[in-house]
Formats: structure tokens, sequence, C-alpha cells
């Protein structure tokens, strides 16, 4: 199954287009994200969105936004005028959502006082599973050099 989903940033304005029968409007942006090895650049592909999608996608993104994009990876032959072909990756979107906050706080140990809700913090539950020992269990992934394999 051909399933991706990418957290990014749009780096330039949809553009919002129809097929040549004009029965469905297609949406297209490109986004960038940050590559495994931070010396890298980040890596940049386009987001096709289709119908109704396209649609929101034009209506509420723009250049600069942080999302996460749910969807399936496509690869597209290009043939070059120099006489070669060129393989080219786009996201074809499922669904889009905003992330709202870019820079959280560090957590503090005390909770603060406020009237407005606080977002929730992700906890990682780091005990093994019934039925494998704690020699077993699998540790941190910050434990790992990002060069290394990771054990299963």
């Amino acid at each position: 199954m051909n399933s991706c989903i990418l957290m990014a940033e749009i780096t330039q304005n949809p553009e919002l287009r129809s097929t040549a029968d004009n029965q469905m409007e297609i949406a297209e942006m490109f986004v960038q994200f940050i590559n495994a090895k931070p010396e890298n650049p980040p890596a940049l592909i386009k987001v096709v969105g289709w119908n109704n999608l396209a649609r929101e996608i034009k209506e509420k993104y723009r250049q600069g936004d942080k999302v996460v994009i749910e969807g399936r990876l496509e690869m597209n032959t290009i043939d070059k005028p120099e006489g070669y072909k060129e393989k080219r990756a786009q996201l074809i979107a499922s669904r889009i959502h905003p992330l709202g906050v870019t820079d959280m706080p560090a957590p503090s140990s005390a909770p603060a006082a406020s009237s407005s809700p606080s977002p929730v913090a992700a906890t990682v539950d780091n005990t093994p599973p019934k039925g494998r020992s704690s020699a077993q269990a699998i540790p941190p992934a910050d434990t790992y050099d990002n060069d290394e394999e990771i054990p299963f």
C-alpha cells in the first residue's frame, strides 16, 4: 500500500487550475521538508490536490504555512530535451492539516495557571509490552546514531 504522511512547509502559494474538460479542479504547490541528515539542504516536493481538497488548499494555505499532508507518493518520468529521462516524485494529497503551533515552549515542571487550554503533550511509555522482558525492550530512538541500524 502506498501511503505517506509528510510534515512540511509550503514554499510557494498553491495554484488552482482545471482539467482540460473543466470537470475537476487541481491545486498544485511545492513544499519542503527537513532532510534526514542536517548538513543536507531541505528536500522539495510537488503536492497535488484534487476537487474539493484542491479548493480547500487554495483557500486556506499560503507560502510559509507548516502542514501535515497525508497522501500517496507518485513517480513521474519526464523526457528531457537533452535526451535523457528524469524521474520526479510528487505527493497526491488526500488530506491536509495545518500545524497551528510552530514553536512550542519547553515544558515547565509546575503547571502554569492559565484560563486558556494548554496543548496536550505527547508522552512516551518505554515499558515493554506484555510478554516481552525488559531486556528485549527497544531503547528510545535518541540513543542511536543516524548511521546505525535500529534494532527490531
